[in-house]
Formats: C-alpha cells, sequence, structure tokens
C-alpha cells in the first residue's frame, strides 16, 4: 500500500489524450486546430498542446505551471493522477 501511495505523490509521463482528457475535467474546452499545435481555452485563456505522443516528466511540469496560472491554483499529484 505504501508503494502506491507513493507512486501517487510523485510526476509521472502522461500521454496526450490523458493530458487532454485531464485538462477537459478541470474545465477546459476540447482541443480546436491551430497554427502548429492544437489549443484548448479555458474562457479567454488559451492552452498549447504539443503534438508528441507522450509528455515527459520535466515538459508535463512545464505544462502544468501554464495550466494552473490559467486556474489560478496549483494542482498537486495526486489531484492530477485522480483526474
Amino acid at each position: 500500500m505504501g508503494q502506491k501511495k507513493n507512486a501517487m505523490n510523485r510526476w509521472l509521463p502522461c500521454k496526450r489524450r490523458a493530458f487532454i482528457r485531464k485538462l477537459q475535467a478541470l474545465g477546459f474546452n476540447p482541443p480546436e486546430p491551430g497554427a502548429r499545435h492544437f489549443v484548448m481555452r479555458l474562457g479567454s485563456h488559451k492552452q498549447i498542446i504539443p503534438r508528441n505522443n507522450e509528455y515527459s516528466v520535466p515538459q508535463l511540469r512545464k505544462l502544468l505551471v501554464q495550466v494552473e496560472d490559467k486556474l489560478g491554483r496549483s494542482i498537486s499529484a495526486e489531484e492530477w493522477h485522480s483526474l
């Protein structure tokens, strides 16, 4: 049980489809085509969605910093995994 709890507190790589699904759970609109990347909107905010199939932990954290800024709150690893 302790190992599962530790995994929930750690950041793990994330597939692009899962990232999009999680953003929609946070209130973002479905992705729409942009110039080079897809874009998801939350009100007047735009979130660029990179095209690679999986996001590494550093790339995921950079994207989540942008998402947190748009939401106006932080997202814990535990919350992210539960989405």
